[in-house]
């Protein structure tokens, strides 16, 4: 059985919760309504024996404005050892507060990856035991990996590194620079 067959046998079982299937170098990505995940999480897991979470990631997909995309998404990569078939389960979310179910039921590895994504893109997971930062102290401001997160952060009155300027200098002349020997070439 193929990963491909897989989503068009979840499309079959789930209708409604399925809204798009793509394929990328052998590799079905099943594009999935939030409603009911942990029900699609058990079906394939027990149906396919995709009992390996490899992954568990947030994307920010605000600023793309596509067809049927969430302005977030969680995407689940599960394995079937047995099988060795990969699937990508890409799950669409409008309203990262609003929430997910947590998948920390069916594979607890997901207890940390889902901890990961509420701290660095805000998203929540309903029902997981412990959902607090992981990575980021618990007085940080925001969430770093959101589209909308401010790339200039007030230093803390902490002074620049004095080394900088002459750093970026040499960034900037690097370009110039043979990867081999560093001999420039012009």
């Amino acid at each position: 059985m193929e990963s491909l067959e897989i989503a068009r046998l979840l499309r079959e079982a789930f209708p409604q919760e399925v809204l798009d299937i793509q394929e990328f170098r052998g590799q079905a990505a099943v594009l999935l309504r939030h409603g009911r995940i942990l029900d699609v999480l058990v079906y394939a897991r027990e149906h396919f024996d995709m009992m390996h979470l490899r992954s568990l990631c947030g994307v920010d997909n605000s600023r793309r404005k596509q067809e049927g995309l969430g302005a977030f998404e969680v995407v689940y990569n599960l394995y079937s050892v047995n099988q060795r078939i990969a699937l990508r389960l890409r799950v669409q979310l409008d309203d990262p507060d609003a929430g997910i179910d947590s998948a920390v039921p069916l594979w607890p590895v997901a207890n940390w990856l889902e901890r990961e994504v509420f701290d660095l893109m805000g998203i929540h997971f309903k029902g997981h035991p412990d959902l607090r930062r992981i990575l980021l102290p618990d007085d940080w401001q925001g969430h770093p990996l959101r589209k909308a997160y401010p790339v200039r952060i007030p230093s803390r009155g902490v002074p620049e590194w004095s080394g900088l300027t002459e750093l970026r200098e040499h960034a900037r002349a690097a370009d110039a620079l043979s990867w081999q020997g560093g001999e420039k070439h012009e």
